[in-house]
């Protein structure tokens, strides 16, 4: 019975959406283990969730995706110009500048672009959409700078993502989100000892 039901959900699922969610789940892993291959399928995900979430009427989220797509490009090309002395590009740590440059950022951006999806769109949580979005942005440039703290915004964003998607009956998303929630979170602790050994 209860494996006729879980057939039966697999099923349903949309196959666009799997394969979004898979190559989503390995970039991020393979990100937490600071392994430079996370970057194609970053792309790849990205490139698949720009459809879903125009689908969801998640504007914010969809227009973020075209955001990431320039960004893990960009990740790509600085993760692959290390220092001859390194295996890989050291990580570093956030400034207090970035932290009051971010908050700023992230104010503004929520505010000018919620407004405009409230007023001009069908956006289904045009203020939350747009925090997460801005969360998200500042994210992705900090790893791809390889800043540590990148994984602590993703830890936060992660868990409101989990609620908006399940709400939005994106539940494999939700799922992935989820687990993007805990690999921020070993992500965080291992580029913190990366980060040790360093020093």
């Amino acid at each position: 019975m209860l494996l006729n039901a879980f057939t039966e959900w697999v099923r349903a699922q949309n196959p666009l959406e799997v394969t979004g969610v898979i190559t989503g789940i390995l970039c991020v892993y393979l990100a937490a283990k600071n392994i430079i291959w996370n970057w194609p399928f970053a792309i790849i995900s990205v490139s698949i969730y720009i459809i879903i979430f125009f689908e969801a009427k998640l504007y914010a989220d969809m227009g973020l995706q075209f955001y990431f797509l320039a960004m893990n490009s960009y990740g790509w090309y600085f993760w692959g110009r290390k220092p001859k002395t390194e295996g890989k590009v050291p990580v570093i740590r956030i400034t207090s500048k970035e932290i009051i440059l971010s908050i700023i950022g992230i104010i503004a951006f929520t505010t000018i672009l919620g407004f405009l999806l409230k007023q001009k769109t069908d956006a289904a949580f045009p203020f939350i959409d747009s925090f997460c979005t801005a969360c998200s942005l500042i994210a992705q440039i900090f790893l791809a700078r390889k800043v540590l703290e990148n994984w602590l915004i993703w830890v936060f964003v992660d868990v409101i993502y989990v609620v908006v998607y399940t709400a939005k009956h994106l539940h494999l998303t939700a799922g992935m989100y989820a687990l993007y929630l805990l690999i921020a979170a070993l992500g965080y602790r291992d580029w913190r000892r990366d980060y040790q050994l360093q020093a």
